[in-house]
């Protein structure tokens, strides 16, 4: 199979993912892409992060997110999408006419592989796993990228190769920046917190990454009511 091959796959893959005639998923998906939408959940990580950790280190895990952040980010926007220069589906004149568009909603630059918004969250969820060492947690973040990111090709924003690979990306620079966690802590001489049934492998305590949890549910549960309000405005 060669490249054009794979391009129109990803093409047909994308009709058959973008869009729906349920107006509830229309709501749904366009909230669920908002960054506004997720800033209870990252207080609430920032929650964690803190109570769990000194100020110190504390502070360190912070700096490393935004890092990782930053080193998605730029390996999706600032390498990928100028050198491979592949139009985002809304913004392709031979295409774009076939693309199905929730509320006029065509976010972003001309270019779009890879995905920014499926790197980004993607490091954010494979670096906090590996922190946090938590099943429920681990879950809940890969969870919420995923959806995050599915988003993107249901609002026609993105082909489903780019949030593949984007996802890839995000995940490398995750486990990358999480190895320089490791790093930081044996150079600072960061202690970890003491170890019981009450704890994670990695000294989290289990209660308070129920906040997290719970906040994400929370957050679902808002869209979900937006996405039920958004089916009901049609018959008003």
């Amino acid at each position: 199979m060669d490249i054009q091959q794979l391009i129109d796959f990803d093409k047909m893959l994308l009709l058959q993912l973008n869009g729906s005639d349920s107006l509830f998923w229309d709501g749904f998906m366009y909230i669920v892409t908002k960054t506004n939408t997720w800033i209870p959940a990252a207080i609430a990580l920032l929650y964690v992060i803190f109570k769990n950790n000194n100020l110190k280190r504390g502070a360190t895990i912070v700096c490393l997110i935004a890092l990782v952040i930053v080193l998605a980010d730029q390996t999706a926007s600032g390498i990928c999408k100028p050198l491979f220069e592949r139009f985002r589906p809304t913004k392709d004149p031979e295409f774009m006419n076939m693309v199905d568009i929730v509320n006029n909603y065509r976010a972003g630059g001309m270019y779009g592989f890879i995905s920014s918004h499926a790197a980004n969250t993607f490091a954010v969820a494979m670096f906090i796993s590996l922190l946090v060492k938590n099943s429920r947690m681990t879950f809940m973040m890969f969870m919420w990228a995923l959806i995050h990111t599915y988003s993107r090709v249901y609002l026609g924003v993105h082909y489903p190769g780019d949030v593949f690979f984007g996802m890839i990306d995000g995940m490398l620079c995750g486990a990358l920046v999480y190895f320089l966690y490791i790093f930081a802590v044996k150079k600072l001489a960061l202690k970890h917190r003491f170890i019981s049934t009450q704890y994670t492998d990695s000294g989290y305590d289990v209660q308070s990454i129920n906040v997290v949890v719970l906040v994400l549910l929370l957050t679902y549960l808002y869209a979900v009511i937006y996405g039920m309000i958004m089916s009901k405005s049609m018959f008003f």
